[in-house]
């Protein structure tokens, strides 16, 4: 895949973990890949999910008014065409925080002018999925699992994928990934998404 041209605006790549755990390898591994996608010329906001108050999803509480945190999140999602999410494998699929926050999202707020569709903060956007786990599998079935759920919101999902597996012994003092295949995959699934996100963006 061709580098960013030095005369082109870079991309701007949100990335995130689906976990808010201390120790998480899924946090450990979107540190990493914000690295190399800094590295390969993207403009990087990394986020935590725990940095923002967003309940369990609940009709009844949303027509109580959608939660600022969520209208926070709806604007970091729809600001960044190119996303980089990294999925822990809980029972063989996703986690439920990260479900939650896609369906927060992902749901209109009804009568606001900015909000009203709910495709809006997912429609267009190139992700790349990685996941990291210390099975051996390396988390690849949430990836299965959270594939088909953001192309149902109009995402163009990135084919090139990345599993992580012994997870715990894979990354080195610094956090970074230890081995050059690692970073090597993990570069790979960051080259593609900056790749297909500048085509979409292009005139």
């Amino acid at each position: 895949m061709p580098h960013n041209h030095p005369m082109k605006q870079p991309t701007p790549l949100l990335v995130f973990a689906g976990s808010t755990r201390a120790e998480s390898w899924n946090r450990q591994l979107a540190g990493a890949v914000a690295d190399i996608a800094t590295a390969e010329g993207a403009q990087v906001t990394r986020i935590e999910l725990a940095d923002f108050d967003v309940p369990m999803y609940n009709a009844d509480l949303e027509a109580r008014g959608t939660p600022r945190d969520v209208v926070r999140l709806k604007e970091l999602f729809h600001d960044h065409p190119a996303w980089l999410v990294c999925s822990p494998e809980y029972n063989g699929s996703y986690t439920g925080l990260l479900k939650n926050t896609i369906d927060w999202v992902s749901s209109p707020i009804k009568g606001d002018a900015t909000w009203a569709s709910g495709s809006k903060p997912f429609a267009g956007k190139v992700v790349g999925l990685l996941a990291a786990s210390p099975g051996a599998l390396g988390g690849l079935r949430s990836l299965g699992h959270l594939t088909p759920l953001l192309m149902n919101l109009q995402c163009w999902v990135a084919p090139r994928q990345f599993a992580l597996s012994r997870a715990h012994e894979a990354f080195d003092p610094n956090g970074q990934l230890a081995t050059d295949t690692a970073r090597s995959n993990a570069r790979a699934v960051v080259e593609q998404v900056l790749w297909a996100a500048r085509r979409f963006q292009a005139p």
